[in-house]
């Protein structure tokens, strides 16, 4: 044998060989991997597992008995039934729903704190207040829960029958309107009958819809152009003449009322939007969470018929969509509002 060979020989004799792991080794190395695994997975989800851990504010922005309080109280009974945990209504009002976005929008980003209002506080207001104590940045919709229109209505005495006494009065002695607050889908409303119809429109906001309607009633305005569930009862019993409704299609529960768009004022074709909201830095898996459970309350026979008979038509849209359509209205009003001269200090 050769000197290499036998170096050779010795070196593979005195290298350290590789030992095969042992049944326990192997079997430790797969729990240790499934440990990480398990980790990563738990990393994922811990928000949906413990949401909601606490009791959560819905925080309606504006006053009780409208159309954003009806839909606000349904969703707090419902999510507590489903979710566990307590889901209260607090009423933050004021500023055409801006003191309520802005509590939301400076709130802990964890779903314990959700806005429900409506699309004119992000759409009409950017462009009617000088300043807005939160950016639109800031907030980041759920869903868009529900929609109505608006529906004109006069108070008898005032002897206005059709849109054509209407807008006589209007050119002659002037019209006195009310609506839910500044900024909101009637102060549009008022706004665009006054500058596409030439008419003398006095807008008197209120703080909300029932007390708008019940300006109304009263006498204080001649009427108001408001969101429909707050005028059906009234316009059932007399109290309120019906002339147009501002939505797409005829109400349902109105089918004799002419559309604005069918009356020749398609301008005046403004639907109310209803909508959830939470600070923008929200988990993903928490707006999961609740969006299925919005979706779950909505897609119930009985709290569709409850919806209905309140003259709000069904929506649901989430993320990317509900974002762009807040942004399409915004974009819709903006010349509106320049061209009418909406300002608010």
């Amino acid at each position: 044998m050769t000197q290499h060979m036998t170096h050779l020989l010795t070196h593979r004799m005195t290298r350290p060989m590789i030992q095969p792991m042992t049944w326990p080794q192997t079997l430790a190395r797969a729990i240790g991997l499934g440990a990480v695994m398990v980790g990563l997975f738990l990393s994922f989800t811990v928000h949906s597992q413990t949401y909601p851990s606490k009791a959560v504010k819905l925080i309606n922005s504006f006053p009780p008995g409208g159309p954003s309080d009806v839909i606000s109280r349904l969703l707090a009974e419902h999510l507590q039934n489903a979710l566990k945990q307590p889901f209260v209504v607090e009423n933050r009002v004021g500023a055409g729903g801006n003191l309520g976005a802005d509590y939301v929008a400076k709130s802990a980003p964890d779903g314990h704190t959700i806005l429900i209002g409506i699309d004119t506080t992000f759409t009409i207001n950017p462009g009617i207040y000088k300043s807005i104590p939160y950016q639109l940045s800031d907030l980041k919709p759920v869903m868009v829960l529900a929609s109505s229109g608006l529906l004109m209505g006069v108070n008898p005495s005032t002897q206005i029958r059709s849109v054509g006494e209407l807008l006589a009065r209007g050119r002659g002695k002037g019209l006195t309107l009310s609506s839910g607050s500044n900024g909101s889908p009637g102060h549009l409303s008022a706004e665009i009958l006054g500058d596409i119809a030439k008419v003398k429109v006095t807008h008197v906001p209120y703080k909300g819809n029932t007390p708008a309607v019940t300006a109304i009633l009263s006498g204080e305005v001649d009427g108001g152009v408001l969101a429909s569930p707050g005028m059906l009862a009234f316009v059932k019993s007399q109290q309120i003449v019906p002339l147009f409704v501002t939505s797409r299609k005829r109400s349902v529960l109105l089918p004799e009322v002419p559309t604005s768009a069918e009356l020749g004022l398609k301008e005046m074709s403004v639907e109310v939007f209803y909508i959830a909201m939470v600070p923008a830095a929200t988990p993903s898996d928490v707006m999961g969470v609740l969006q299925r459970s919005f979706s779950q309350m909505l897609s119930r026979p009985d709290i569709k018929s409850l919806l209905e008979s309140q003259d709000l038509v069904i929506e649901g849209e989430t993320g990317q969509a509900a974002a762009q359509h807040l942004e399409s209205l915004r974009n819709r009003y903006a010349p509106i509002i320049k061209a009418t001269g909406m300002q608010i200090e």
